[in-house]
């Protein structure tokens, strides 16, 4: 992390983009690195480590630097966050002695937790001024890489051990490592021959939630990529049907690719016009398992996603609440008498959660709340956060999750 003037302009450049927020900021930071291709491996690292200290702390560092000029936030970002000065800034000479001196402890909560207004007041009503602080908090740090191991092709020690990158095994999911740092994985041959795959380890805990069975039928009702899709089939050891559905055809293509890296041949995508498509309305009863991994704001994951919480608003939650409930209600129609049904969301908010399954248990009868817990205690996994899941970074070290399991009567 030294700063130049050269990885500077580069971060004012791109700052001044990804500040629109006009699409997600992975999204244009890799369309812009497309572009300079010239950028060698640690001016990149300079220039994403940068500009994404900005998003997650933007409101702090805007008040600090007292502007919000792409330049004077990375600059107030370099010096509060990295501790860095040095003669690339000497330019910026006052603005560092500001900011070094800036203490911050006046501010208001939601500054100081450097989310929207409507968003603290959301948590720290659901959850209290404390907790809400401490969700907060452990936001603004950068996610860990964790690993999924195809199990049925290694063991996780084997993994780690022929992954020869420095790392643990998970403490909740059977099938996780967590790497240390931020090493390129998409070369390994372990990652090219399928046996591991990028997931975060809350993720891979909702396919244990599911626990499909050799041989039955089930369906990855939000499949998107498939990442969720490729560890409920491992679970399955390649056996009976996973329907991969989606709406979005694109996020479905990329899912081709990495079940063909896996040797899997049991997942048969399925793309949808709407929640309510025909191409789904044909399985009505028919199905074992249904995982609802719901879109949502994402707020769990602001770790990896901080512009999450700058580009969605209180007005677009609630549009996510309704759509939500719909693709709860048309996915609970494909079960079967016995059949389990998994709602999960990667949203802090109890308007995407509690609420939608509420309503959900309260107008389905014929549906059985299940214990997370005790369905997670058949599968070895002791991990108690009642009947309902709930996976927090500062307690699991997991992005934040939300699940709800039902069986049908």
């Amino acid at each position: 992390m030294t700063p130049t003037p050269a990885r500077l302009a580069h971060v004012e450049r791109v700052l001044a983009e990804l500040l629109e927020f006009a699409r997600p900021a992975d999204q244009a930071m890799s369309a812009y690195f497309r572009s300079h291709r010239n950028l060698g491996q640690q001016d990149r690292a300079f220039i994403a480590e940068t500009a994404f200290a900005v998003l997650r702390r933007k409101r702090s560092l805007e008040t600090a630097a007292g502007s919000a000029a792409p330049r004077d936030m990375a600059v107030a970002g370099l010096v509060r966050v990295f501790g860095l000065s040095g003669r690339a800034l000497d330019r910026d000479a006052d603005l560092v002695a500001r900011v070094k001196v800036f203490g911050g402890r006046e501010l208001p909560p939601a500054v100081q937790a450097d989310l929207p207004d409507w968003l603290w007041e959301r948590l720290a009503g659901a959850y209290g001024g404390q907790e809400a602080a401490a969700i907060a908090q452990s936001l603004l740090a950068g996610a860990p890489l964790d690993l999924r191991v195809n199990l049925d092709k290694l063991t996780r020690e084997e993994a780690l051990a022929q992954l020869s990158l420095e790392g643990s095994l998970t403490p909740h999911s059977p099938a996780g490592i967590r790497l240390k740092g931020k090493p390129a994985i998409n070369r390994h041959p372990l990652f090219l021959n399928g046996t591991v795959e990028v997931q975060d380890e809350g993720s891979q805990l909702l396919a244990y939630l599911v626990a499909p069975r050799r041989g039955e039928m089930i369906a990855d009702f939000c499949a998107g990529a498939g990442g969720k899709t490729l560890a409920l089939s491992m679970l399955m050891h390649g056996t009976g049907r996973i329907y991969a559905m989606d709406v979005s055809e694109k996020r479905l293509r990329e899912l081709a690719p990495r079940a063909a890296r896996a040797g899997i041949s049991n997942v048969h995508p399925v793309v949808l016009g709407s929640e309510s498509d025909v191409r789904a309305k044909r399985l009505a009863g028919k199905l074992d398992r249904v995982l609802v991994d719901a879109p949502c704001s994402g707020f769990g994951t602001l770790r990896r996603n901080p512009d999450l919480k700058w580009r969605h608003d209180a007005g677009a939650v609630a549009e996510l609440a309704d759509k939500q409930a719909r693709i709860l209600n048309a996915a609970a129609k494909l079960l079967k008498p016995g059949g389990r049904l998994v709602y999960a969301t990667c949203s802090l908010l109890q308007e995407e959660n509690e609420a939608v399954v509420d309503a959900f248990a309260e107008g389905h009868p014929e549906f059985k709340p299940l214990s997370c817990a005790e369905l997670l205690k058949t599968q070895r996994i002791a991990l108690d956060t009642g009947e309902r899941l709930r996976l927090w970074p500062h307690r699991h070290g997991t992005d934040g999750f939300f699940a709800a399991a039902y069986e049908r009567r």
